[in-house]
């Protein structure tokens, strides 16, 4: 991402140089936004700078201080009252409708992440309209997270053989996708070929971990991101047992019983030694696969914003995992032990780790499933600022983006949202929305509210 990272630079320095012009502390604009009697979530020293006003005009942050001169000239003069203001969450591994959907259903989408404080999406499987919405959002023509996408799936049937591998590598990157999407399924002298053309074609690859390729060398081969913590467990299985590496099951369930944690530090120690963040997708595996009730599950608020058809397709997928013979829930228990402790081992000494949930996938509605996310990281014992991080810090680093987002600062690009109560004490109160700064638009708790309240109208599931 080299080329990219070097694109938005220029891009940062041109648009902060306009800003400036357009606007300053003491000449606020008639685009500029006070907040007054807020609280400044600094997930870089994991403080809160308290009581602060924070000034925004030109989709900028200009100054953030107990005082802002002219601060009674300001167009837009918002009363805090003592809500948090925090970064723009990122979703990293998010998933975008494409035609057929209809582009309604599409903007819905896009729009629950927002609802959420999200403010960047990494789309997991690529799509050429996906690219149109890019194209859109630049030219403002959309109202969305910052969108980065992946390429179609390659996988076994995409990329039966190497020079399939090669052509379409050449093809993806041509076409500007941000990476390439691997799903399993692909041969290893395929997939050597796929990340040899990738180095030279600058893309980056990210996704599943293919039984053929396992998880070390998936790890020497230099991926930006594996998602799910996929081929994990099956590397802690000694060689010296002989299984069919293809029996592995569901991401390593079947293979639970023959897992050695003991030698799980040489294994995350491989993934920090390379370089490659992890996004857990936990709350994927604490609600589809786990032993809860379906019912109870879609019984959640949330889930008014879904079809009906996709929610009936959600409980049917965990019956049908549930009623398998090899599913066991005292297996599950052990199963996610093993994956709890992975996710917190990764994170043991900060960036190893990014917020990622799935989304929409079973049970988990765009937007909400960040914060069954933030609860399983939770309960992989990591601490509220580490999960902030996650969410902010870490993606805008992964991205090159460090300049721009991530935290809250003079100069950065005007993305957070604020919420009632201190998140750096509890992460929950994340989900306590009271307003999202997008860029040179504010939505109101109440414009939000309207929107969401539309949306579930629009669906059957409400």
């Amino acid at each position: 991402m080299k080329t990219l990272s070097k694109l938005i630079g220029a891009l940062s320095i041109a648009f902060l140089f306009i800003a400036c012009r357009q606007s300053s502390p003491d000449t606020p604009g008639d685009t500029a936004y006070l907040f007054r009697n807020v609280h400044v979530v600094d997930v870089v020293n994991g403080r809160i700078l308290e009581n602060q006003m924070l000034a925004v005009d030109s989709g900028r942050i200009l100054e953030i201080a107990p005082r802002v001169k002219n601060s009674g000239a300001y167009a837009n003069n918002i009363d805090a009252g003592g809500a948090y203001a925090v970064p723009g969450l990122a979703e990293m591994h998010a998933h975008i409708p494409a035609p057929p959907t209809p582009e309604s259903r599409i903007e819905e989408t896009l729009f629950l992440y927002l609802s959420n404080g999200i403010t960047t999406i990494r789309g997991m499987l690529g799509d050429p309209y996906h690219l149109e919405l890019k194209k859109r959002l630049d030219h403002g023509n959309l109202v969305s997270p910052r969108i980065f996408t992946s390429s179609p799936s390659l996988n076994g049937n995409s990329v039966p053989t190497p020079e399939d591998a090669r052509r379409l590598v050449t093809q993806y990157a041509a076409d500007g996708y941000d990476f390439l999407k691997i799903h399993p399924g692909i041969r290893r002298p395929v997939f050597d070929t796929l990340v040899a053309t990738a180095r030279e074609e600058g893309i980056p690859f990210a996704g599943h971990v293919p039984v053929e390729v396992g998880i070390r060398h998936a790890l020497e081969s230099g991926y930006a991101t594996i998602d799910h913590v996929d081929g994990f467990l099956e590397g802690l299985v000694p060689e010296s047992e002989g299984v069919d590496p293809h029996a592995n099951g569901f991401f390593g369930f079947n293979f639970t019983p023959l897992a050695k944690t003991e030698s799980m530090d040489r294994l995350v120690a491989l993934a920090r030694a390379y370089g490659v963040a992890v996004v857990p997708t936990q709350s994927l595996f604490e609600r589809w696969f786990a032993p809860a009730d379906a019912d109870s599950i879609l019984a959640q608020p949330e889930m008014k914003y879904m079809p009906a058809e996709t929610l009936a397709n959600w409980k049917r997928s965990k019956e049908q995992y549930m009623s398998d013979p090899s599913w066991d829930p005292e297996q599950w228990e052990a199963f996610n032990a093993i994956r709890l402790e992975l996710i917190a081992r990764l994170q043991a000494d900060g960036y190893g780790l990014l917020l990622g949930s799935d989304a929409p996938q079973v049970f988990n509605v765009p937007g909400f499933s960040i914060h069954h996310e933030i609860r399983g990281m939770r309960n992989a014992g990591l601490s509220p600022l580490e999960i902030l991080r996650m969410g902010t810090l870490y993606p805008a680093r992964f991205f090159g983006m460090e300049s721009e987002t991530g935290t809250l600062e003079t100069g950065k690009r005007a993305e957070f949202f604020l919420v009632e109560g201190n998140p750096l004490e509890d992460p929950g109160t994340l989900r306590n929305m009271r307003g999202l700064m997008l860029g040179d638009r504010w939505f109101p708790k109440e414009a939000i509210d309207e929107r969401l309240a539309q949306i579930a109208k629009n669906n059957a599931g409400g």
